[in-house]
């Protein structure tokens, strides 16, 4: 691989400055963290910056996480499909749920329209109820906002924003996975991913749709572009739940790979670094936008998840055991890191460049 910084597209130029947001993030920390001490039922135990926010009531946790889709709406419009959309939905806010070990029990929906769409709705509907059934988890309620002042975008009567949240249960605070134990030696796993999933796709379309219709199959990619990123995101809550269960503490970190990409396992423990030297080829749609793009492969490993949606991070005598757990779900995985002592919770690729072995800094 080689690293190079000339003429590269990043996620900043199309608006999305990373650093920039969580930047933001830390600012209100403080003043959001003012609130936990709020209740008089319950505990918050973790309500600010890691997969989700923790309560403890007696021995029981409940979490809580939302999320939404981004522009992939965008990339559904323009396909004029939108079936799959709510399954992207539950999926992102599953996966980031299961990062903490807990089980996705309930989830509330908010769909904001132009205006109202029957249609539309069903639509969004049907992939939110199969996104719920592969889940395990029921949807409870939630909210449709008809906001034709505020909801407008590239296709009248069509435009709508999705979000969701989720409750999950810990039965025991015990069996509660926060990174913190991870440590040096420990091996990290990668499970692959189904796609671009739903992170990224600002720069995607920037840099895709400037070349090429969204109908086009360019020479990285074997359907359609539009048919490509709209793949839905792989939910990865019950294979994850199935290795909790075997598995125990012997899983010392769990990371969903979003928005951020790879940066995302600075969250589960600063002390130590992340070095990931054995990722799978850059092929396919990562290919095909890093080099229409000419975007950097350190940007590509900071922005999209590079073909591993989901982290599982374990004692190395443990990982292959794993591994053949997780394979035996129907799923792929594969040993792509490891944990290295004296760290500030950084993330590096190794990068081949001219036989010469260095590592870039994400």
């Amino acid at each position: 691989m080689k690293f190079s910084s000339k003429n590269n597209i990043k996620y900043s130029d199309v608006g999305i400055d990373v650093d920039k947001i969580k930047s933001i993030q830390n600012s209100i920390g403080k003043n959001i963290k003012s609130t936990h001490l709020l209740p008089k039922i319950g505990k918050v135990i973790s309500g600010f910056g890691h997969y989700a926010g923790l309560i403890e009531f007696n021995s029981r946790i409940m979490t809580l996480h939302t999320d939404g889709v981004g522009s992939k709406i965008l990339v559904a419009q323009a396909m004029n499909k939108y079936n799959t959309i709510g399954l992207d939905c539950i999926a992102m806010n599953v996966n980031d749920t299961v990062c903490l070990g807990a089980t996705p029990v309930g989830y509330l929906s908010y769909v904001a329209l132009e205006k109202t769409n029957d249609n539309l709705l069903k639509e969004i509907t049907k992939g939110l109820v199969k996104g719920a059934k592969i889940s395990n988890m029921a949807i409870v309620g939630g909210e449709t906002a008809i906001l034709p002042d505020i909801i407008t975008g590239q296709k009248k009567d069509h435009n709508f924003d999705l979000a969701g949240m989720v409750l999950g249960i810990l039965e025991n605070k015990k069996n509660m996975i926060l990174g913190d134990k991870v440590r040096p030696g420990d091996l990290i796993i990668g499970i692959r991913s189904s796609g671009i999933h739903s992170n990224g796709l600002t720069l995607a379309r920037d840099v895709l749709l400037k070349q090429h219709d969204i109908n086009d199959k360019p020479d990285f990619v074997n359907q359609p572009i539009g048919s490509e990123l709209l793949k839905p995101t792989a939910i990865y809550s019950n294979v994850i739940l199935r290795i909790v269960e075997i598995f125990g503490a012997r899983i010392h970190g769990l990371a969903h790979i979003t928005g951020g990409a790879f940066t995302k396992l600075k969250r589960l423990n600063k002390r130590v670094d992340y070095v990931l030297d054995n990722m799978p080829a850059i092929e396919g749609i990562f290919k095909q936008i890093m080099i229409d793009g000419n975007i950097s492969e350190k940007e590509m490993y900071r922005t999209f998840n590079m073909g591993i949606g989901f982290c599982v991070i374990a004692a190395r005598e443990t990982a292959n055991e794993i591994i053949e757990t997780i394979n035996d779900e129907r799923m792929k995985s594969t040993i792509i890191g490891n944990i290295r002592r004296n760290g500030t919770g950084n993330s590096f690729i190794k990068s081949s460049n001219h036989n010469r072995i260095k590592e870039v800094q994400l």
